[in-house]
């Protein structure tokens, strides 16, 4: 065979191999299965299944929920209510036609629902104070399934706070974090049984601190928090991510009886005070001085030529109360109690519940805008009437 023809056969046998593999290399690109194929039914790739992470660790808060939830308990209570059996039956005219037999009363039971925290291994809980006012029987549900009842230790109505005892071994115990230590922005937990469902945790941050002047309590400095409460999540624990009570969950702002994110709790700043007495003495002790008091608004300030409307001005005062015998009169505004200075009408109740009874505070108040200094001996506080807030 001439060379010539020899070379033109090797380059046709070249061609066909190189023509073969390209078409194999196409076959099976284009017919082989896409990778997700293989993976087993139920799972997803690896890169789906990595959990989020935050400054190296997960985005998780099952460790703070798993440290504090068993604490967290269910409260259901039973009222009796006693009432006539027709509405018209004190009516004089209506018993004459129809008989004293109308006027027949009935009973019927009402229940409520909230939570309540483990505060202590003797079987101490805490909860509001609205959630248990009134009941005839206060049950409890624990989150490792056991029931039990309680009786009420103490209760303060004008910080809608109340403790409950149970006896049961071998409880759980919520560990009391420091909620003056909090800022706008951390990450905080609700633990709670709202509308009865069972233990619910729902997440926010804190919105806002020191809220009052919501017509709630008589003491006021409520955590603002979006973290979702709804009605039966009153008393339950607000934590943080350290599994650490915080707050006390009491009230939300809604018109429609939901959530709308804009939920308020007791720091533990004033829940644990309320807590020790109660459980020393029962009750709480505050000081008093017999005086009506309410911030000073722009307008009252200009018409008292003030420069400052810091303080607050007394709009009355209790004959024979500490305040009537150290000669304080209507339209003083106080704007230091023993050296410190007070800012608003929250701020001066604060500061004169917390003397203790018997003892003598000095009080800088303003009259006709000279500064006088006043003693007087502070007596103890009687139980206000308070408005209950929506559970």
């Amino acid at each position: 065979m001439p060379i010539s023809h020899r070379l033109t056969f090797i380059f046709q046998i070249i061609t066909l191999v190189l023509a073969l593999t390209l078409l194999g290399l196409y076959v099976y690109t284009r017919y082989q299965p896409h990778s997700s194929a293989s993976v087993p039914l139920g799972e997803a790739p690896a890169i789906a299944r990595s959990p989020a992470v935050v400054g190296g660790k997960m985005a998780s808060y099952a460790d703070a929920v798993d440290l504090a939830a068993p604490a967290v308990v269910n409260i259901y209570t039973t009222k009796l209510i006693t009432e006539r059996a027709n509405p018209y039956a004190n009516d004089p005219l209506y018993r004459y036609f129809y008989g004293d037999e109308q006027g027949q009363v009935q009973q019927r039971r009402e229940n409520s629902l909230g939570s309540g925290v483990i505060v202590s291994a003797q079987g101490h809980i805490l909860t509001n104070n609205h959630v248990i006012d009134g009941a005839d029987e206060i049950a409890i549900a624990l989150h490792d399934g056991r029931h039990t009842t309680a009786k009420v230790v103490g209760v303060d109505p004008e910080s809608d706070l109340a403790l409950l005892k149970i006896d049961l071994p071998k409880l759980p115990v919520i560990s009391i974090g420091h909620s003056e230590q909090l800022r706008v922005g951390d990450v905080v937990l609700a633990i709670g049984n709202p509308y009865g469902v069972g233990q619910t945790v729902t997440s926010g941050i804190v919105s806002a601190l020191g809220r009052s002047s919501l017509g709630v309590t008589t003491f006021e400095n409520f955590i603002q928090t979006d973290a979702a409460i709804n009605p039966g999540n009153s008393g339950g624990a607000l934590i943080n991510t350290q599994g650490q009570l915080i707050g006390i969950n009491t009230v939300i702002f809604t018109e429609s009886g939901g959530s709308h994110g804009i939920g308020f709790a007791i720091p533990t700043s004033l829940a644990q005070d309320v807590l020790t007495q109660l459980i020393t003495q029962g009750h709480v002790v505050r000081g008093w001085l017999g005086v009506g008091i309410q911030d000073i608004s722009e307008e009252l300030a200009k018409s008292l030529n003030l420069k400052d409307p810091s303080g607050a001005i007394i709009t009355h005062i209790m004959p024979g109360s500490p305040a009537d015998k150290a000669k304080l009169e209507r339209g003083d505004i106080i704007t230091q109690i023993n050296g410190r200075a007070v800012h608003d009408y929250h701020e001066t109740l604060e500061q004169i519940s917390r003397q203790k009874p018997g003892s003598e505070i000095s009080l800088t108040v303003l009259r006709d805008n000279k500064a006088l200094l006043k003693k007087a001996v502070t007596a103890e506080r009687p139980v206000q009437d308070t408005l209950k807030p929506r559970r």
